[in-house]
């Protein structure tokens, strides 16, 4: 059966606390984010023994460590900007075998300066290509020499955005350092929004065997609203990444809130990973018992 988990970052507490927050909610696992209010695990400042800390006190609350965020802008346009980045990135890879799971992810990231998600003419260029294929050539290699796998999380907006681009850059970096993160609700853009389901199984006929973590959100028209979208999760501190919601035609929010077609989703993904853990997302801490009823029931009412 398929395991339900969370981002650990949307408990904005100690970690003994947020351990003890997302366990009384039932879930069994979680996907996480280095940043708790009693460890300093900010750039420079992840060891070893932090890092056995925060897996062990996941694991004693029941709750073992599936994946871990390394969400940043990986072809960020300013060199000593995306130099920062790309080392943040790799601090964490370094120490992914002390958190508890070799799978750690990002996106793949826009030449824009201004967002992480929003399209930039030069994302679909092959000079784009190559620049963005360099840099996961390097992070898959680095992420196997200290025996953690990268995962890519395809977002349209993104250099890689779409089933095709995804297959491109797998089959050019040919390498057991990289996996993929499955997000169906990341491929839908204006023109196949309303084509569900055959987006969906062309997604999964395209790309079942190269994924190892999924993640569990909505995707629904914006109406009116085209602007980059983000949601007031209770943190004032917590990335970017938990705050955005979508921008331009598409919205992103939690699980049962848009038009995913979440049966076809969980019957195909379980074809090939039954066992997977499906992490919840794009969500505050007052939703979560909502969401993960809804992920539930559609667990149970898929066999899965």
């Amino acid at each position: 059966m398929m395991q339900a988990g969370i981002f650990t970052g949307y408990f904005p507490y100690d970690l003994k606390t947020t351990a003890q927050k997302i366990r009384a909610h039932d879930f069994n696992t979680v996907q996480l984010d280095l940043h708790f209010s009693d460890i300093d695990v900010s750039d420079g400042q992840v060891t070893a023994d932090k890092c056995r800390t925060i897996r062990d006190t996941f694991r004693d609350h029941h709750l073992p460590v599936s994946c871990i965020s390394a969400y940043t802008n990986i072809v960020h346009p300013d060199a000593a900007t995306r130099k920062q980045r790309l080392d943040r990135l790799k601090e964490i890879l370094a120490h992914a075998q002390y958190l508890g799971s070799p799978y750690v992810i990002s996106e793949t990231g826009t030449f824009d300066t201004g967002s992480d998600w929003v399209h930039h003419p030069k994302n679909k260029t092959e000079e784009g290509w190559d620049d963005c294929r360099t840099v996961i050539t390097d992070l898959a290699k680095f992420a196997w020499d200290h025996g953690a796998v990268f995962l890519l999380e395809t977002y349209v907006n993104n250099v890689v955005g779409s089933v095709e681009e995804t297959l491109r850059m797998f089959a050019e970096v040919d390498h057991p350092g990289l996996g993929l993160l499955m997000d169906p609700t990341n491929y839908f853009e204006a023109h196949n929004i309303g084509q569900m389901d055959k987006t969906l199984n062309f997604v999964f006929d395209a790309l079942s065997d190269k994924i190892k973590i999924a993640h569990a959100k909505d995707v629904k028209r914006s109406g009116d609203d085209k602007s980059e979208k983000h949601s007031d999760i209770g943190d004032a501190s917590a990335a970017e990444s938990h705050t955005f919601r979508g921008v331009g035609e598409i919205e992103l929010p939690a699980p049962g809130l848009g038009e995913l077609n979440y049966d076809l989703y969980l019957q195909r993904l379980a074809q090939k990973h039954p066992n997977i853990p499906m992490i919840i997302e794009h969500l505050d801490e007052s939703d979560v018992g909502r969401a993960k009823a809804f992920l539930d029931g559609k667990f149970r009412a898929n066999g899965c």
